[in-house]
């Protein structure tokens, strides 16, 4: 049987599908990888939920579960609605540039069988602002109204943090292209952010009832360390696919780079990550001897490595998570003798970590070359954009949450935070069985018959 002998015109039309078959399949990687980098981020909450409740008093637990379950409902929306588009049009500062392609209306914030990028990555941005949200939720258990917080974290989650990413993370962010800013693992655009949002608004809230007498600072017990601990080994496996996420899978021959453009890869964030989680715990152990900080150490550990998690060799990493470790318990001890009550440290373990770790990019990295033309990074640079997260993140926390102290709409309450607030906000218990015989009536309001939190019908039921 004759061959047909093939023609150029032939050998090229199979060389380009070829290729085609090849970026399509590129492209699907990537998508993949972003996919389960998303999936596991979604971890995060689930220990936030875990931990927060772990550590409220029994009365207020699923108030304080509540609030991790709608802090992603409403940021995920409304970073649909204006996240997206703030990362996009504000790399230059507060003047707008155009993002018609990130506004919720256009054609590439919908399915698209041609683009395999944008939903991917507005997904894995948008579980990084919910993870703004659930540091904030944490530190303002047991006294803050629930509509309080959701009014906050829609800040914190879908505006500010994101501004701060416009700025120091997008290819075009001023901090950037003008300082050479070097974040890759948002310790400042995340975690100083949200740890001094925090801080702003833990000045207006106040401390909980019974937290300081006579000026003396009490320990107010977790009802349940074992939970809180849990918890926040949850929160560490949820790490990686936030770690993932702060990589760039590029297609064809590039390889692995930073959001900066820099090359680095998945190895250089396993080292220094696993290395600073060691030395975190190490360090606040050292520092504490205590459960609950031990286990935080974890945390302090990876944020204070995650600024310069591709340039840092793994025995650095690990001397950085410990010294920081140790000073992230003194910055929280500072903060309690200042009559500020952050239930959780997320102000010393993510606000202070975070804008420290930045800084430190500076010490121990710089003079390293950026790409396109940014300066090269330098330890003024990375002072003065750790400056500029946390004021970010303090002045409208700090804002916010005085008009909304004026408007009495902040804090539950004084008779409320006795009873707990999940009996008059939530209208559930977390463990209705404790201490009540199998036969006895229960005291839980049956919902589905209308029934309100004092077990009486509704009026006109």
């Amino acid at each position: 049987m004759a061959t047909e002998t093939p023609t150029l015109e032939s050998l090229q039309a199979a060389l380009q599908m070829q290729q085609a078959t090849f970026e399509m399949h590129q492209a699907m990687n990537v998508e993949v990888f972003y996919w389960w980098c998303t999936a596991i981020m979604m971890m995060i909450h689930a220990g936030f939920l875990a931990y927060e409740m772990g550590a409220s008093r029994s009365k207020n637990a699923l108030a304080a579960g509540i609030k991790n379950i709608l802090a992603l409902a409403v940021i995920i929306p409304t970073f649909y609605l204006f996240g997206w588009w703030i990362y996009n049009a504000f790399p230059n500062g507060f003047v707008p540039v155009d993002a018609a392609a990130a506004l919720p209306w256009s054609q590439s914030m919908g399915p698209d069988v041609q683009d395999m990028g944008t939903g991917i990555f507005w997904a894995a941005f948008a579980l990084f602002g919910a993870t703004t949200g659930s540091i904030l939720s944490g530190a303002v258990i047991e006294r803050i109204r629930v509509s309080a917080f959701l009014i906050l974290t829609v800040f914190l989650g879908s505006a500010i943090w994101i501004l701060a990413g416009a700025w120091g993370w997008h290819p075009d962010g001023w901090l950037l292209t003008d300082l050479g800013y070097h974040d890759v693992g948002a310790s400042g655009v995340v975690h100083a952010v949200a740890g001094f949002f925090t801080l702003g608004v833990l000045i207006n809230l106040g401390a909980r009832k019974g937290k300081f007498i006579n000026g003396v600072a009490q320990t107010i017990a977790p009802h349940s360390l074992p939970m809180t601990l849990i918890g926040l080994m949850m929160i560490i496996f949820g790490f990686f696919g936030f770690l993932g996420g702060c990589i760039i899978f590029n297609g064809g021959e590039t390889g692995w780079t930073t959001i900066y453009n820099t090359p680095t890869n998945l190895s250089a964030f396993a080292f220094n990550t696993l290395m600073g989680f060691a030395g975190g715990v190490i360090g606040c152990y050292i520092a504490t001897r205590d459960p609950f900080w031990t286990m935080s150490g974890g945390l302090v550990g990876i944020i204070s490595v995650a600024a310069g998690l591709d340039l840092y060799s793994p025995s650095l990493a690990f001397i950085i998570a410990v010294v920081m470790g140790v000073a992230a318990v003194q910055f929280a001890k500072f903060l309690e003798k200042m009559g500020i009550d952050d239930a959780v440290g997320a102000v010393a373990v993510h606000g202070f970590t975070g804008v420290v770790a930045v800084a430190l990019v500076g010490v121990f990295a710089g003079g390293t070359p950026n790409v396109n033309g940014a300066p090269d990074i330098t330890f003024m640079g990375q002072a003065t954009a750790a400056v500029i997260m946390a004021l970010l993140g303090f002045i409208p926390g700090y804002g916010i949450s005085f008009a909304l102290k004026k408007l009495n709409m902040l804090r539950v309450p004084e008779a409320c935070e006795d009873i707990g607030i999940d009996e008059v906000e939530i209208l559930a218990k977390p463990y209705p069985e404790a201490n009540v015989p199998a036969t006895a009536d229960s005291d839980v309001p049956n919902k589905l018959a209308g029934q309100s939190h004092d077990g009486l019908s509704p009026q006109g039921a």
